[in-house]
C-alpha cells in the first residue's frame, strides 16, 4: 500500500496515499476500530454543508483569502452531494463530542481543497485543516450545528411529506367505506357500531396530531450552536459569525435557522434533540396502534376477523402454500418499536451533560437520523403496498354486525339500562338474536325494535 505522511500535534503518522483523510482520522481508525455502525450519510452531509457556508462566511469577513474559501467550499459541496462517501469510515462509537469524525471531515475538505489549488495532500498542502477549514470554530458548537441541520432537512424534506401522504391515504379510505356500518370493539369486545369510514378517520386525526407535534419541535431544532466556539463564549471566533452562518444556511435551505440566543444552552444540553425525538416517537405510537388494527382486522382470512382486506404482496410460509401474511403491518411496527428503543436511548444520552457539554452526541445522531430514516421509508412502503390496496369485506362486517347485542345500547332510553341487560344475558345465554328476545319479553313491539335498533341512526 503507497502511504503519504501526514502530520497533527502528536506528530507524524502514514495514511494510505489514496485516501484524502489525515491523521487524526488515522488514529481513530486505530483507536476505536471500523464498524458497520459509522456517521451517518445525513450527519456527515450536514457536516460538509456546515462547512461550506463557515468558510463563505469567513472570507466575506475578511479572515479567509477568496481561493481558499471557495476551494473549501466545492470540496465541501462535493461531500454533501456524496462523492466522497468512502473518505468517512470512522465509527459512531468514539468520542462523545463527534471530535474525530469532525476532524476527518476537517482534513478531507483541506486535503480536497489543497489539490483543487494545484497543491499535493498531506504535509505539503496549501489548506489547513484547523487554521483554514475550522477557522473560528470548534467541535463543539459544529457538532451540534450539523446535527440540526440533518434532523431538520430529515424531517422537513422527507419525513412530513412521507406522513402526510399515509393520513391523506387514510383519509380516502375514510370516504370510500363511510357507508360501511360495522361493530365497533372496546375492551376487545363487541360495542357500538360505527361505520368503518369513522374508524379509519381516527387514525388520519392521529396522524395528524402527531405531525402538529413534530412541527411544534421544530423551532428549537432551527436554533444553532455556531459561533459558541468551545464552551459557549465565541472565543476566537468572529463576533458575527455565528448569527452569518445561519443566515447563510437559512437561506441555503429554505429553513428558518437561526443562531441560538445562548449558546451554553445549546451546546452543553440537547434538550432540543430530545424533545422532537419525544414526538417520533408519539408518531411510532400512533404507527403501532394503526398497523394492529389493520392487522387485526385483516385476521383470517377464514378463521378471524376478516373485516378487511389487505393486499397480498409476496408468499407468506415456506411451508403453507398460498398463505399470505400482512407483512407490510409487521414491518411498520418492527421500525415503531425501533424508534421507541431510540427514544430511550436519546432520554439517556441527553440526560448525560456535564458542565458546558454534552459528550454523547454521536449515540444521538445515530438514533435521530435512524428513526427519521426508518419512519419515512416505513409510511412510505405502508402507505403503497397496504393502505392503497384496503378493501371492505361488506359481507363479513353485514355478519358480524347482525349477531352483536351491543346494537341494544340504542333499546337503553326506551327500556332503561337494567331490562336491557337482562335481555342481552338472554340472548348471548340462548344463543338467540337480540330482536328475538326482546320481542318475546313483551316489552316491545317489532316494530318498535327495528324502529329503535337501527344502526345506521347509532353511528
Amino acid at each position: 500500500m503507497h502511504t503519504r505522511a501526514e502530520h497533527d500535534s502528536m506528530g507524524l503518522i502514514q495514511v494510505p496515499e489514496a485516501r484524502l483523510w489525515g491523521a487524526q482520522t488515522q488514529r481513530a481508525l486505530a483507536h476505536f476500530g471500523e464498524s458497520t455502525e459509522r456517521m451517518p450519510d445525513e450527519v456527515i452531509r450536514a457536516l460538509a454543508t456546515v462547512k461550506a457556508a463557515c468558510a463563505r462566511v469567513n472570507a466575506d469577513l475578511g479572515l479567509l483569502t477568496a481561493d481558499k474559501a471557495q476551494a473549501i467550499q466545492t470540496a465541501a459541496d462535493e461531500v454533501a452531494r456524496g462523492a466522497c462517501a468512502i473518505e468517512f469510515p470512522l465509527s459512531v462509537w468514539q468520542t462523545g463530542s463527534g471530535t474525530q469524525s469532525h476532524m476527518n471531515m476537517n482534513e478531507v475538505l483541506a486535503n480536497r481543497a489543497s489539490e483543487l489549488m494545484g497543491s499535493p495532500r498531506g504535509t505539503g498542502r496549501c489548506v489547513h485543516p484547523n487554521d483554514d477549514v475550522n477557522l473560528g470554530q470548534s467541535t463543539n458548537d459544529v457538532f451540534p450545528t450539523a446535527m440540526h441541520l440533518a434532523v431538520a432537512l430529515g424531517i422537513t424534506h422527507r419525513l412530513l411529506p412521507a406522513l402526510s401522504g399515509l393520513r391523506d391515504a387514510l383519509l380516502e379510505k375514510s370516504t370510500q367505506f363511510r357507508d360501511v356500518i360495522k361493530v365497533g370493539r372496546t375492551h376487545l369486545q363487541d360495542a357500538a357500531p360505527l361505520t368503518l369510514g369513522q374508524e379509519m378517520s381516527g387514525y388520519a386525526c392521529q396522524l395528524e396530531a402527531a405531525r402538529a407535534f413534530i412541527e411544534a419541535a421544530m423551532p428549537a431544532i432551527c436554533q444553532l450552536a455556531i459561533g459558541g466556539s468551545a464552551v459557549g463564549t465565541g472565543l476566537n471566533a468572529h463576533p458575527e459569525f455565528g448569527t452569518r452562518v445561519a443566515q447563510r444556511l437559512a437561506e441555503q435551505t429554505g429553513l428558518s435557522f437561526q443562531s441560538a440566543p445562548n449558546k451554553f444552552e445549546v451546546m452543553a444540553a440537547h434538550d432540543a434533540l430530545v424533545n422532537v425525538h419525544g414526538a417520533l416517537r408519539t408518531l411510532a405510537v400512533a404507527l403501532t396502534k394503526i398497523a394492529n388494527d389493520l392487522r387485526w382486522l385483516a385476521s383470517g382470512p377464514r378463521a378471524g376477523l376478516g373485516e378487511i382486506s389487505l393486499p397480498s404482496n409476496e408468499p407468506g410460509s415456506s411451508m403453507m402454500p398460498g398463505k399470505t401474511n400482512p407483512t407490510q403491518c409487521e414491518s411498520l411496527l418492527m421500525i415503531s418499536c425501533q424508534v421507541m428503543a431510540n427514544d430511550v436511548a436519546m432520554s439517556l444520552a441527553g440526560s448525560a451533560g456535564n458542565f458546558q457539554l454534552n459528550a454523547h452526541k454521536p449515540l444521538m445522531a445515530l438514533a435521530l437520523t435512524q428513526s427519521i430514516r426508518v419512519l419515512t421509508q416505513g409510511m412510505l412502503n405502508f402507505n403503497r403496498y397496504c393502505v392503497a390496496g384496503i378493501e371492505a369485506n361488506r359481507e363479513r362486517i353485514a355478519q358480524h354486525l347482525s349477531q352483536s347485542l351491543m346494537l341494544a345500547t340504542a333499546l337503553s332510553p326506551h327500556l332503561g339500562y337494567d331490562r336491557v341487560g337482562e335481555l342481552v344475558s338472554r340472548a348471548h345465554n340462548a344463543n338467540t338474536t337480540l330482536r328475538e328476545e326482546a320481542v318475546a319479553s313483551g316489552w316491545l313491539s317489532p316494530e318498535q325494535f327495528d324502529l329503535w335498533v337501527d344502526p345506521t341512526r347509532m353511528v
